[in-house]
C-alpha cells in the first residue's frame, strides 16, 4: 500500500515507533517463547507463543511491508525457506510452475529436486522472451516464478509486461526482489502478486545473518501465507529479526554505494583486455527495463576459459571469495564451482569461465585496482 513517507523514511520508522514501555528509540530483541494470559483464552498483550508471533518480527514485518507497499509480510529463518512456503500455499500436487531458466542454484534444486517429488513441476523459459512465456503459458500453469536481476546471469525481466500475461493466463506471479530490493524496484507496483526476498543479502546487509520474507498486497493470501509460517515453523530467531531491521535502516544509501562502486568496475571491466563479456543491468545497450539503477551485482566471462577465471577467483585481496552476495564488504565466486555447482552438466549450467561479483562499498578505486591486479594473474 502506498505511503505518503519517502523509502529512506519508511525504512527508518516504519514498524519502529520508540518501545512504549520504556521509550526506547530502537525496537527491543524480544527474546522470549511464551507470553503470558490474563485468564484463559485472555492474551496479555496480543502474543500467545513465538513461533505464531514475536514483537522483534512484527516491527520488521511491518517494515517490510511499508517498503515493498504490500499490506502484509511473513518472514522466514531462510530465502529458500520463504520459496517454500510460498509454492506450498499458492500450488498443490500436480500443478506446474514457470521459473526462469537462469536462476539462483539453490531455486533451482528446490523446485527441480525437492516440489517435484511432492508433484509439482517446474518448467525453465527465458523470461526475458515474453514469446517464449506466452508458448509455455499455452499449457497452464498455476505459477510464475520471476527472478530479476538473474543471477548470474543478471538478466532483467519486464515486470508489467510478464505480470499482464501471466494473469491473462490465470497464474500468479511470484518476484525474487532480492538482487534489486525496493530501493530499484517495487514489483508489488508493477503487478506482481508476491515479492520474496533472501534477507540474508542487501536487506540485512552484513553478512551476519541468515533470513527470508515474502510480501503480497492480497490480503486472503497473506493469511494463507502467514498460517503455513506459523504451521510449518521455519521463522526467524527475534535477534536475526532484529539485526535485519537494523539492516534496512541504512539500505536506501547502502545501495546508492553499491550502484555507484559497480557502475565504475563495469567501465573497468569493458575495457579489460582479460575480460570477454560483462553481464550488468543496462549494460551495451541491455534493458534495465523498470530498475531505477543497475544494483550491486556484476558477472564478466575471463579471457582464456575456466582457468583464467579461477585464477582471478584467487587472487584478489579485497573481494572476499566466498558465496552469498549483498554484504557491504566485496565478494567474488565461480558459479560454475560454487553457488551453480549443482547444474554442470544440464541445460541450465552457467559458462565455466563466469565470473560473478558481489561490489561492496569499499572505496572504488580500491577495489578496481584488486580486480586489475588479479586479471593480470598477479598472486595476492
Amino acid at each position: 500500500m502506498k505511503s505518503a513517507y519517502g523509502f529512506a523514511t519508511l525504512a527508518i520508522h516504519a514498524g519502529q515507533a520508540a518501545d512504549p514501555a520504556t521509550g526506547a528509540v530502537t525496537p527491543p530483541i524480544y527474546q522470549t517463547s511464551t507470553y503470558k494470559h490474563d485468564r484463559v483464552g485472555e492474551l496479555c498483550g496480543g502474543y500467545e507463543y513465538s513461533r505464531a508471533g514475536n514483537p522483534t518480527r512484527t516491527a520488521l514485518e511491518q517494515c517490510l511491508t511499508a517498503i515493498e507497499h504490500g499490506t502484509r509480510a511473513v518472514t522466514f529463518s531462510s530465502g529458500l525457506a520463504a520459496e517454500d512456503c510460498v509454492i506450498r500455499t499458492i500450488c498443490t500436487p500436480g500443478d506446474r510452475i514457470i521459473m526462469p531458466n537462469d536462476a539462483y542454484g539453490g531455486t533451482i534444486r528446490l523446485f527441480t529436486k525437492v516440489l517435484a517429488t511432492w508433484g509439482v513441476e517446474a518448467v525453465p523459459v527465458d523470461l526475458t522472451n515474453l514469446a517464449a512465456l506466452q508458448q509455455a503459458l499455452s499449457v497452464p500453469a498455476r505459477l510464475v516464478w520471476c527472478e530479476t536481476p538473474t543471477n548470474p546471469l543478471l538478466k532483467v525481466t519486464d515486470i508489467s509486461a510478464l505480470s499482464d500475461i501471466c494473469h491473462a493466463a490465470g497464474a500468479l506471479v511470484v518476484v525474487d526482489n532480492t538482487f534489486a530490493t525496493p530501493v530499484l524496484q517495487q514489483p508489488l507496483t508493477l503487478g506482481a502478486d508476491v515479492v520474496m526476498h533472501s534477507t540474508t543479502k542487501y536487506i540485512g546487509g552484513h553478512s551476519d545473518l541468515i533470513g527470508g520474507a515474502l510480501i503480497t498486497n492480497d490480503s486472503e493470501l497473506g493469511e494463507r501465507l502467514h498460517f503455513h509460517q506459523f504451521a510449518d515453523g521455519a521463522i526467524p530467531s527475534p535477534f536475526d529479526a532484529w539485526l535485519t531491521l537494523r539492516g534496512i535502516k541504512t539500505l536506501d544509501v547502502r545501495m546508492a554505494r553499491h550502484c555507484d562502486n559497480a557502475q565504475a568496475i563495469v567501465r573497468f571491466l569493458g575495457e579489460h583486455h582479460a575480460v570477454d563479456k560483462v553481464f550488468y543491468p543496462g549494460h551495451d545497450g541491455a534493458d534495465s527495463h523498470q530498475m531505477r539503477r543497475g544494483g550491486g551485482m556484476i558477472s564478466f566471462l575471463a579471457s582464456g576459459g575456466e582457468s583464467a577465471a579461477r585464477t582471478v577467483c584467487e587472487n584478489t585481496t579485497l573481494f572476499t571469495l566466498a558465496e552469498s552476495l549483498g554484504g557491504v564488504e566485496s565478494l567474488i565466486e565461480l558459479p560454475a564451482q560454487m553457488t551453480h555447482a549443482g547444474l554442470r552438466g544440464t541445460k541450465l549450467e552457467v559458462p565455466s569461465n563466469l565470473v560473478r561479483l558481489s561490489v561492496g562499498i569499499e572505496s572504488p578505486d580500491d577495489l578496481i585496482a584488486d580486480l586489475d591486479k588479479a586479471l593480470s594473474g598477479s598472486p595476492r
